[in-house]
Parts: structure tokens; sequence; C-alpha cells
């Protein structure tokens, strides 16, 4: 496991998702008469407030057009932790789906819970102006908020990321004379409770796409004796090949059960065809006379007219089901006593 590449930036994509719900923020400074007179963009950046507060106490540098100026947030992630209150079995899978078009399903495992730990810092030289921000952040964490990330962009794994504001504290270093320039900074502590994603198979190897139990009649671990097999495959329900195998002879409406074909040969007992948007079984074949079970797996029996195209369901059409489409099963029995038992390592009967 360790050494397979994999990169997802779900870290880099949380410390985005954080910072982007407070950009654009403003304060609004008012005169006596309760006119408005200047609206302040607040500017935002990663990095500690330490790093701010340092270049606010430097000498202005006059090659720089613009110097650092009050009021500003500062956010940086402080802390990563496992959370074993999310804890899933670490051997469960879920299966997903490629978004390049190839819509090629993989196995995936459970997500790992963590929670990012993130402080967010508001720097203002007036008290007002932090009063400001606070009332328009504190409102909306109750007391989280959910941001909806895209973790892993190959599969479309999008989940809700709650925002957790655990706590405000605050401090004011205005203890000096005049010549020190004043700071109120206000830290607000949040916790992310994000998922990070081990490596995802380039093929769909590990779905399970055939179920096979065989039933014994005895307790004899050593030599247990089988009877019984049960095998089930998923069977589409609607053609996908546009094979056109045969046409229909004659009108039908939504309760014949029995009609004829210009050509049967392509046809199987048990098997199934698909006329229109209707899924018939096949029960009988004489000649060209086809027996049939109408509007099968949820289908409507319909009418259609002679002439139009026969289309075969067959084990072509299963292997092409898409993803989101409805399927069945194809169920085989078989009966046994020959004692022997199926080896999953060499795939055959010993």
């Amino acid at each position: 496991m360790l050494g397979t590449y994999h990169y997802h930036e779900i870290i880099r994509k949380t410390i985005i998702s954080f910072g982007t719900l407070f950009n654009g923020m403003e304060i609004r400074h008012k005169k006596q008469d309760g006119s408005e007179f200047s609206t302040v963009k607040v500017p935002i950046a990663y990095g500690p407030a330490e790093k701010f507060i340092a270049r606010l106490e430097q000498k202005p540098d006059p090659r720089k057009r613009v110097s650092i100026t009050l009021p500003r947030l500062g956010f940086e992630m402080v802390s990563i932790a496992y959370d074993n209150t999310r804890k899933v079995s670490t051997m469960q899978t879920f299966k997903a789906f490629t978004k390049d078009g190839s819509k090629l399903a993989k196995k995936v495992f459970m997500p790992v819970p963590y929670n990012l730990g993130f402080r967010l810092s508001i720097m203002t030289q007036y008290n007002e102006d932090a009063m400001q921000i606070i009332e328009q952040i504190l409102p909306i964490f109750q007391p989280s908020f959910n941001v909806t990330v895209d973790l892993v962009e190959s599969i479309g794994e999008k989940r809700d990321i709650p925002m957790v504001l655990e706590s405000i504290n605050f401090e004011d270093n205005y203890t000096s004379g005049y010549e020190e320039k004043r700071v109120i900074i206000h830290n607000l502590d949040f916790t992310a409770k994000t998922y990070l994603f081990g490596p995802i198979a380039d093929s769909s190897d590990g779905l399970i796409k055939k179920v096979q139990v065989d039933y014994n009649t005895n307790t004899n671990i050593k030599a247990p004796k089988r009877e019984l097999r049960y095998v089930a495959t998923p069977r589409a329900l609607k053609d996908y090949n546009d094979d056109n195998v045969t046409t229909l002879a004659e009108n039908i409406d939504a309760e014949v059960t029995q009609f004829q074909v210009t050509n049967a040969s392509s046809l199987v007992v048990d098997g199934y065809i698909y006329i229109g948007k209707e899924l018939i079984q096949i029960r009988e074949i004489s000649g060209e006379t086809l027996l049939v079970h109408r509007g099968v797996d949820g289908t409507l029996a319909d009418s259609h007219l002679q002439g139009v195209s026969i289309d075969a369901v067959t084990q072509d059409d299963s292997d092409l089901i898409e993803v989101g489409d409805d399927f069945g099963f194809s169920e085989e029995r078989f009966d046994f006593g020959d004692g022997r038992i199926y080896s999953p390592s060499k795939g055959t009967d010993i």
C-alpha cells in the first residue's frame, strides 16, 4: 500500500474552501448623522496573525507602492487529528464511477475521517471594525456550517464538510505609549470534519459481477458434500446493441401471448426480446411462432405493428449496462452428487 502514489488534494481543497467562506467581507463607516461615507473591503490571506503584525511593525519601505493596512483577516491550518467517532469498517467499500465519459465502475475503500483545525484571525485597529466583522460571521455558524467539497474529482465524490466554530478569544496589544500601533485581534477556532481517501484503482477489478453459492446437506467440515449450486449474474432489462434479430410478422395487441415472427432462428426458449419499450420472455418456440410472457420486469405490455424490429436481449446487452440503469438477475441452479468443492483460487471444481 505504501509506495502507491496518490494525491487527491483534499487538504488543499479544504483549506481553500474554508478561506473562501470569509472572502468578500466588508465594513462600513458612518458619519455622526448616520449617513454612510466609506466602505472598506476586508482582505484575507493565508498565514498566522504574527506574520501580519510583524509586517505592520516594520518601517515603511518607499519602494513598495502599498503597505499592509488594517482591518485584515488571516487564517491558517493549526492541527490535524483522526476522528474515531466517524470511523467505519476499514474493509468497507462502495462503488463509484469515473467522470471522463467512460462510465467505468470502480471499487473504492471508505475514506478515513480526519478533523482539520483552522484559526481565523481578525485584525483591526478599531473595536467597531472588529464588531462589524464578528457579527457577520457568528450568525452563520450554529455552531457549524456545511461546505460542499469535491474531494475526489476523478470519481465525482462530493461531500458536505461541516465547519464547526469551536471557540473565540480576544487580545489587545495596546498597552504602551502612542508610538506603538494598536492591533486588536480576535481569534476564531474552527474544526473542519473532512475525509481522506486512499488510492483509487485504475480498473474495475474487484467489483462483484457474479454470485455463486454451494449448499451442503451435512455438517462434515473436512469433506463437505455439495448438493446444490445457485448462481446469479446481472441481466439487462432492455436492448443496448440494436441487434435487430428479426421482425414482427403480424399486428398484436397488449393481450396477445402468441404471435409469429419472420425468423426465429436467433431466439431461444427462456430468452428475452425487446419490442418498443416492452421486455418479453419466450416460453416456447414452434417454427416461427412464439409463446411468451408479456411485459416482464416492470415493463408494460403494448400494441405493436407488423414489421416492427425485434431485438434480442442477451449477455452482450448485460455487458453494456450503463451507470444508473435498472437491471435484473439471471439465475441458474445446478444439482450435484459428485462431492466436489469449488476452489476460488483455481476457479474450478476440485
